[in-house]
């Protein structure tokens, strides 16, 4: 992708290449086949079979903006991530432990945000959300008490009450764990903690879901595996063949007499034939 695409952002905030190719190997820009009216402008195009492209490149410009209004908050814990679909509960939790904010990974309990009454009463100063129309009750429950909200998009996501709309791909664990793990690095390269000249020592498999009998599945076949490999190896004895004991006292071993020729029988019966 050309640096005309970013030609909003410095030079220092370009993506390298190995971000682009990231982001389209986990499917980022696959939306779906509806469209939302707000999200025309964060659509490319649509594909034959009725898919719509997202912009990678307003994705990238998105999550670097969404990553400066993260700085911008002075207390990392006035921060809360949201995450109502399984596919982004463990990418929450992961984003929440490396940035320093809190996260609702699960079932969003109304009142959180209204209600004081509740014991998970929170006042956050910064909302981030999966899907909004997954996590709506947040969205709406953050505007009643006039909290920003940054939003992950796809090419249906409903806008309303969304400050920040960053275009990519919701549904897919891969797509998820990706985006949010930019938008982790991104922050703490803001911060400091991390320099831009290294990469990040925190892989992106950390990000995606992981499915509980996929895991035990692969918990058994390791088990398995360590069995065999400590099992001793079975011992088969090679057939000793009997030997005579004359050969270990020194006696000498008497031969067994010659096999009787049987060829010589038949010549004597013809011999005998012949004389009739």
């Amino acid at each position: 992708m050309s640096s005309s695409a970013f030609a909003a952002l410095p030079t220092v905030l370009h993506p390298k290449e190995e971000d682009i190719q990231m982001m389209l190997s986990a499917g980022v820009h696959t939306g779906t086949r509806n469209s939302d009216k707000m999200m025309e402008e964060y659509i490319w195009r649509r594909r034959k079979d009725g898919l719509h492209v997202l912009n990678i490149g307003k994705t990238w410009e998105k999550i670097m903006l969404a990553a400066r209004v993260i700085v911008a908050i002075e207390n990392p814990e006035d921060v809360v991530a949201i995450s109502a679909r399984p596919w982004g509960m463990r990418a929450v939790l992961k984003f929440a432990h490396y940035t320093g904010s809190q996260s609702i990974a699960g079932r969003f309990t109304p009142g959180t945000f209204t209600n004081q009454i509740t014991k998970q009463f929170r006042e956050p100063r910064l909302l981030i959300v999966t899907d909004p129309r997954t996590d709506s009750q947040a969205v709406r429950e953050a505007s009643y008490v006039n909290i920003p909200v940054i939003a992950f998009c796809d090419s249906d996501s409903p806008l309303q009450h969304v400050d920040v709309a960053i275009p990519a791909n919701n549904k897919g664990k891969h797509s998820i764990g990706l985006v949010y793990w930019l938008l982790a690095r991104e922050v703490l390269r803001l911060r400091g903690t991390v320099s831009r000249t290294s990469d990040w020592d925190v892989p992106v498999d950390l990000f995606f879901h992981r499915d509980i009998e996929e895991l035990k599945k692969n918990e058994e076949e390791q088990a398995t595996k360590v069995e065999e490999a400590a099992a001793p190896a079975a011992v088969y004895d090679d057939a000793v063949p009997d030997v005579d004991a004359g050969a270990f006292t020194g006696e000498p071993v008497v031969a067994a007499p010659e096999a009787a020729q049987w060829s010589a029988e038949p010549v004597a019966e013809a011999a005998a034939a012949e004389q009739w």
